[in-house]
């Protein structure tokens, strides 16, 4: 999946603040409360709709070759590291998928500098992300782990905020995945290799580059796909809302996800 810079960005923490539910003050309230500002909202579908034409031009560069090697070159009739289930399809996509691919990847990447430098400045990730001491514990991650594989709904203040899992998962996404993204795309791009050659050769060439960026784009999709199925676990209709208005009702929330 080559291209000059390609984050799938913030998919992730954009998509996973549609979980988010902040208490509210009283616990009987059922007024309107405040969940995402405007600026999260616009950054989450603008991540989503880039993610998307990511996913869809990335499939089409593969399909052009879709042999992963390590080391600075490969090529058919050379040994390959993976061979992917899927048809040679040399020619057609390839052109219209790297323009896709390209202008998808730094609108992803804008929006996601936008929202990090938010996060930032309003605590969000450490007010909302940062996992309590005594949430770190084996049991309390055992408890949650859990309670997911038995695909049971958070209730009652669970279901108004991050349970340490998505809090781990979240912040892995966002400092981890789609940062080592930016930099796997930005190593397959010979421009920017040419002026900066460390950014390839850390990684022991532009074919391993290109295989590191296969495998963390697979594991976006495989968090994209998890966070989809617990949001509608946990209450699609009241998520969907407030994502899409910023407000909602605790006794939304708790109603969707009781039972």
């Amino acid at each position: 999946m080559h291209d000059t810079a390609s984050p799938c960005a913030t998919v992730s923490q954009d998509v996973a603040d549609s979980a988010y539910f902040p208490a509210v003050a009283a616990p009987d309230s059922v007024s309107e409360a405040p969940r995402h500002s405007a600026l999260v909202r616009v950054t989450h579908w603008t991540t989503a709709l880039s993610f998307l034409g990511l996913l869809v031009s990335g499939i089409a560069i593969l399909l052009a070759h879709p042999r992963l090697y390590w080391g600075e070159t490969g090529a058919v009739g050379t040994p390959s590291l993976i061979d992917l289930p899927l048809p040679f399809m040399l020619t057609g996509q390839s052109g219209w998928g790297r323009s896709l691919h390209f202008f998808a990847a730094w609108i992803s990447v804008l929006t996601g500098l936008l929202y990090v430098v938010h996060g930032m400045v309003t605590r969000h990730f450490r007010r909302h992300l940062l996992p309590a001491t005594v949430d770190l514990t084996w049991r309390a991650i055992a408890r949650v782990v859990s309670s997911h594989m038995r695909l049971r709904p958070p209730g009652g203040e669970d279901a108004l905020g991050y349970n340490v899992l998505q809090r781990l998962t979240y912040l892995g996404v966002v400092f981890v995945l789609f940062p080592l993204m930016i930099w796997t795309g930005l190593a397959m791009s010979p421009a920017i290799t040419s002026v900066v050659p460390a950014l390839v050769d850390v990684l022991g060439g532009q074919q391993s580059a290109r295989t590191i960026h296969f495998l963390v784009a697979s594991a976006l999709v495989v968090f994209l796909v998890v966070h989809v199925a617990m949001v509608c676990l946990a209450g699609f209709g009241v998520r969907m809302r407030t994502m899409i208005t910023g407000s909602g009702t605790r006794n939304e929330a708790s109603s969707q996800t009781a039972g």
